[in-house]
């Protein structure tokens, strides 16, 4: 199989503002369901990300290239996308879209997502899988609040993250 060839090919959105060890603990994980996976950094008007869509794209690729399976790399793509995302999927001709669920709270959500992506694109299924317990906690949003009060969150996020977020809060310390 050539790396973007078809296949089966799942399709991971988010926001990733910014990716966390847990969406890195999936996307290796995904690499063993899926023969192409598509990470797909979503523009959402209704949000005021921390980082542009571009900066969030680039630490996708920077966090994925110390992956354990080098190969992996080459059946991944990240992708920058606004509008339905079971148009993209159709479009990309994926066979699933990932989602990954920390809590029962989550779950409300992420099934009626998943029913109306099902009734715009019915032969793209839908999967859920669960963290690392110990990332169950994580979210980008915690990260955040974490790095713009001074506190330490490199065990939470690849080195440029911290980087990243070290710089634009200038408290943030390992």
């Amino acid at each position: 199989m050539t790396p973007m060839s078809k296949g089966r090919t799942g399709i991971y959105p988010g926001t990733f503002d910014p990716i966390t060890f847990g969406h890195v603990d999936l996307i290796e994980r995904a690499m063993h369901l899926f023969d192409r996976l598509i990470i797909a950094v979503a523009v959402n008007p209704h949000k005021s990300p921390l980082f542009s869509p571009e900066e969030r794209a680039e630490m996708i690729r920077e966090s994925l290239a110390k992956m354990r399976d080098d190969h992996a790399l080459e059946r991944v793509q990240v992708v920058i996308f606004s509008g339905l995302l079971a148009h993209l999927a159709v479009q990309e001709g994926a066979t699933a879209i990932l989602r990954g669920l920390r809590a029962v709270s989550d779950f409300e959500y992420e099934f009626q997502l998943a029913l109306t992506n099902r009734s715009i694109a019915p032969a793209v299924e839908t999967m859920f899988l669960m963290p690392n317990a110990k990332y169950t906690y994580l979210s980008s949003t915690i990260i955040k609040d974490v790095a713009r009060h001074g506190g330490d969150v490199s065990k939470f996020v690849p080195e440029g993250v911290l980087r990243r977020l070290t710089e634009r809060f200038g408290g943030a310390r390992r």
